[in-house]
Order: structure tokens, then sequence, then C-alpha cells
């Protein structure tokens, strides 16, 4: 099993819980970026640093990650193109994309989207706190046993 994540956007802690979960079950972890990071020093977590341009990461993880892989990601069109695939997502906040939501998440991001560019909203999600990591957590293990069982 493979775990990508979409390591540019990806909150380190967020990152920290993929990778304490690959020690204890043993699968590869991919960081995906469209810029330099550092990498963990453990064998199983590898970065690939992608050319830089729009999209270029996520073209990459669509390109890569293959049905039985998870994606960690909060790029919502990243997401659908991902499910459409028939490749599991996960945003780092822990809420699943599947075929059944993700019309209303792109709904969402696009009115969300429409209201920043017409200065009715500013800002984004709050920060990363403990129930975000715990419900990322939950999500993480629900998620990786029942892409273990097939």
């Amino acid at each position: 099993m493979r775990v990508w994540i979409d390591a540019d956007a990806c909150p380190k802690a967020a990152k920290d819980q993929v990778i304490k979960f690959a020690l204890k079950r043993q699968f590869e972890v991919v960081l995906v970026a469209g810029q330099s990071q550092i990498k963990p020093t453990y064998a199983l977590v590898k970065l690939i640093v992608v050319p830089s341009g729009p999209d270029a990461a996520d073209d990459y993880l669509v390109e890569h990650a293959v049905p039985g892989e998870l994606v960690i990601c909060s790029d919502v069109p990243l997401a659908d193109r991902l499910v459409k695939k028939g490749v599991a997502a996960l945003d780092p906040r822990g809420k699943e994309f599947d075929p059944q939501n993700m019309g209303e998440r792109l709904a969402v991001r696009n009115l969300f989207t429409d209201l920043r560019e017409q200065g009715q909203v500013s800002g984004g999600q709050g920060a990363y706190g403990e129930r975000d990591k715990q419900a990322f957590a939950n999500a993480l293990d629900r998620i990786l046993t029942r892409l273990a069982r097939g």
C-alpha cells in the first residue's frame, strides 16, 4: 500500500501522523511537492519535487496514484480527479472525498471562490487544531483499514 501527500499545502501535523501510521503498518509514503521540502529520514518516505507550474503536483498525483492507494490533499478539484479515477482521497481535517459528496464539495468550493473574488468573504479555514488532528487520525485509520482489506 502507498499513501501520497500533496505536501505543499498539507499541515506538518497531518504529515507526521501519516508517517507514524506508516511506521506502524509498514507502507510507503510519497510526498509530492512543487517546491523543495525537508524529507523525513525514514526509508519508507520518499519526496518527489515536481517542476514548478500550475497544477504540476496535482497532475503528478493523478498520473501516479492508483486505486487501492490514498492521497492526502485539501484541493477539492484534485480530489475530484482522484475520486473519478477510483483513488481514495482524504483532507487533512479528516473529511473523506467520495463520489457521493464530490458534487457538494465542488459547489461549496466554487461558491466561496466566487464570494472571495467579489470581496464578500475573506480568509480561509481556521488554524489546524487538536480537533482537526484527531478527526484526521480517526479517518486515516478507518480508510487504511478499509484499503488493507481490499
